[in-house]
């Protein structure tokens, strides 16, 4: 390719990029005009559009591009003057050139001179009537040969709405965000190996902290090893050793104490490190995965004017509302809604609309109105579309499902609105008698229907006769990150999305019903099936003494059960690891993740879970969970003090660490909390830094001082989280700095348990 085509090549993709985005405006105000006319801002950002593209085709050469362009722009500019009022003809037809210009700017188009001829024609005679004929629209001055090719294609602001966002390949160039920044093309490979780089960077920090700790101990012991010397110096004084002996035992000390003191500077600047890094990790991890992350308005693009189009093909006409075009998604999600929607948008205009004239004769305006809303809720993307349409003839429908053999007619009066609604999405089904370009063929809601499953999401229709129908979906914001609770099974971690949770709960033995050979619970108002996971992940049954049984409520559309597992480890937000291809389909398993830790933790998949547990009710191979039954002898329970002059605090960690197991006492300040470690045995220390009376850095100065509590593990619970005030609380002697500021309650356990272990000595 020579230069000069490799420089044409070039203009004709900018020419591209620029008919895209100004297309994109062109659409968006037209369907505002066709409402209201006379909106000058509307009127003005066409005008402007129209103008951008002449300019831009100019310069690239593309003489079919100016003329479609020129003669939009008379017809806006006069409209803008007042000598003509757009009807919907005009509408129609400046719609139409923005296709043919949208097809210009395509490479390969096979729009020829006669398809250009007629639409200027067309143009001119509604612009004026009284001339039957038209000549090809003479192009404007020519811009300047200095003027840069970009700043040539930019010459125009682009006006509202703001162009779409760069989820395809094809729209870089000049694109930028509401907030001015620039938008560059990246691929999704080089976005999830990103994502994917910072989680593990994540876990990484994360296994620090038990590196930390084991030096916190080893600098305990060594404080233990000092006051050993100390003692046995003071032993063997009595017994005159000789000059060598008291030169060895005094070099001993001084290396220890020197030891001593390297390791708590080394601890200290580890811990610093530890946070800075643990704080970088989590910014960069949050910012990789907002790079997956855009605007639902993304998957909006041209939906508007397909509903206007084919309402007009169906003589209806259909106005399409949306909220939330702002809502954040992950762009994998987005490409896969895009079929949905636009399948349940075309059943709204089809199914639901009405005729102007019905909806005139019912009540109702002669414009039908179609509602998008998009918006988050408990990590899910939740879509609700609907419209005032007629809803659905239940008679009519009952009637189908009867006729279709799908039920007898005596179970068919029988069925509930629901269970009605329900025959809807199966495949083949339809209301239309003939097959139409639109519908008939019954695929819509059953494409509906598998898409949303394959995104892990759920439909669910809605309607009321004579006002229409509403479609309630929910599906995962994102496919790379879930939130999931983890539970421990069998010695091993597994992940419940919390979209598919119900709630959890503790089950003592006497809330476990037998009800026909199954064990029960009593859930909502309902009996609802208790299953072991052990057994649906064939795991061996852990070791559990606790009274109560632990149990996820997991739901699926109608069925609820309740998994009994050994322990419930926290919340988590993970990011998805696909399992290898060569695995195949791994029973009740959607995918892999890793913990803060670098552990592996698998993550459920639900749907597949709740057909395991019904194979195993069919089969009757469901096994019955013991119930568990506290154990004569227990190991005594370890002992925390609590030290916090708010109530709310202290009584929140109080209640965290009782139902852990721990025995927990509480001191409301410094001055209290000193008295107690005197006149009672403690396993740990967990204290504030503001207190009246006595601060939790007086106090952890005196028990590093008093020679019977000074290796007693100490933790610092602060709402200051700078770095200044972690040093002054590790300084003083405290094993352990947490933030009230990043405070949740899986942080306060682990760190307990990293300091003194689990409740049982």
């Amino acid at each position: 390719m020579t230069p000069d085509q490799m420089r044409d090549a070039s203009l004709l993709e900018l020419f591209s990029l620029e008919a895209d985005a100004q297309t994109q405006v062109l659409s968006a105000g037209l369907l505002a005009l066709e409402r209201n006319p006379t909106q000058a801002d509307q009127l003005e950002a066409c005008m402007r559009a129209a103008h951008s593209l002449k300019g831009a085709a100019r310069i690239v050469g593309v003489d079919a591009g100016v003329s479609v362009a020129h003669v939009m722009e008379d017809c806006l500019v006069s409209a803008q003057e007042a000598r003509l009022y757009l009807q919907p003809e005009h509408i129609d037809a400046l719609l139409q050139g923005t296709d043919l210009l949208m097809r210009i700017a395509t490479p390969g188009n096979d729009v020829s001179p006669a398809d250009i001829a007629a639409y200027v024609a067309l143009m001119e005679r509604l612009l004026d009537p009284s001339q039957p004929t038209a000549k090809i629209a003479a192009p404007a001055e020519p811009a300047p040969a200095s003027t840069p090719v970009v700043q040539a294609l930019a010459l125009e602001p682009e006006p509202e709405p703001a162009p779409p966002a760069a989820s395809e390949p094809a729209r870089q160039g000049k694109r930028m965000t509401e907030g001015g920044e620039r938008v560059l093309r990246v691929t999704a490979e080089r976005l999830n190996s990103l994502l994917d780089l910072s989680s593990k960077s994540l876990v990484e920090t994360q296994r620090l902290k038990p590196y930390l700790a084991s030096l916190q101990r080893l600098k305990r012991i060594q404080s233990q090893g000092v006051r050993a010397l100390d003692s046995l110096d003071g032993q063997l004084k009595t017994l005159n050793l000789n000059l060598e002996a008291q030169e060895a035992l005094t070099d001993a000390r001084r290396l220890l104490s020197e030891a001593q003191a390297l390791l708590a500077e080394k601890t200290a600047e580890l811990d610093e490190f530890g946070w800075q890094a643990g704080q970088r990790a989590q910014v960069l991890y949050d910012t990789a995965l907002a790079c997956r992350m855009r605007p639902f308005a993304d998957v909006l693009t041209g939906q508007a004017r397909m509903v206007r189009d084919l309402g007009r093909t169906l003589g209806k006409r259909v106005r399409l509302e949306i909220e939330g075009e702002k809502t954040q998604v992950d762009r994998d999600v987005l490409e896969k809604l895009e079929a949905p929607l636009t399948h349940l948008l075309r059943n709204a205009v089809d199914h639901g609309i009405e005729m102007p004239e019905q909806r005139v004769f019912a009540g109702k305006p002669a414009e039908g109105l179609i509602r998008l809303r998009a918006s988050h809720q408990a990590g899910l993307l939740v879509l609700e579309l609907s419209d005032d349409g007629n809803g659905v003839d239940l008679e009519r429908l009952r009637g189908s499902i009867v006729d279709r053999h799908l039920s007898p007619l005596e179970t068919a009066l029988r069925l509930s609105e629901e269970e009605l609604l329900t025959f809807l999405f199966l495949p083949g089904f339809s209301l239309r008698d003939k097959v139409t370009e639109v519908s008939g063929r019954g695929v819509g809601l059953d494409a509906v229907q598998h898409m949303v499953r394959q995104l892990r999401g759920a439909v669910v229709l809605e309607q009321t006769a004579g006002q229409g129908s509403r479609f309630h979906l929910e599906v995962p914001l994102t496919l790379s990150v879930v939130r999931s609770l983890v539970v421990e099974v069998g010695e091993e971690a597994y992940a419940f999305p919390l979209a598919h949770i119900e709630r959890m709960c503790d089950l003592a033995p006497d809330d476990i019903v037998q009800l026909e050979g199954r064990q029960h619970f009593w859930h909502e108002g309902r009996h609802v099936g208790l299953v072991a996971a052990s057994q649906l992940l064939q795991r061996p049954t852990g070791q559990n003494n606790d009274e109560t049984l632990k149990v996820v409520v997991i739901r699926e559309r109608d069925a609820v059960y309740g998994i009994a597992v050994e322990r419930f480890i926290g919340e988590r937000t993970l990011v998805v690891l696909p399992l290898d291809d060569r695995l195949g389909k791994v029973q009740d398993i959607s995918a892999g993740a890793l913990l803060d830790d670098g552990s592996v933790v698998l993550i459920v998949d639900v749907e597949d879970m709740l057909r395991s547990v019904d194979k195993l009710l069919n089969t009757g191979r469901l096994e019955r969970i013991a119930r568990r039954s506290q154990q004569a002898t227990e190991a005594p329970r370890k002992r925390v003090l609590v030290v916090d002059d708010s109530l709310t605090v202290r009584e929140l960690q109080r209640k965290l660490l009782l139902n852990r197991g721990y025995e927990v006492a509480v001191a409301v300040d410094g001055m209290d909390g000193w008295n107690a470690l005197r006149s009672e045995d403690f396993d740990l220390l967990i204290t504030d830094i503001d207190m009246p009376r006595m601060d939790g850095i007086e106090l952890v100065t005196l028990l590093r001082r008093d020679t019977r509590l000074q290796s007693l593990p100490v933790m610092v619970v602060s709402y200051k989280d700078r770095e200044e005030d972690r040093r002054r609380g590790l300084d003083a002697g405290a094993d352990y700095y947490l933030a009230k500021a990043s405070f949740h309650d899986d942080a306060l356990l682990d760190a307990v348990v990293e300091l003194i272990g689990g409740a049982r000595a």
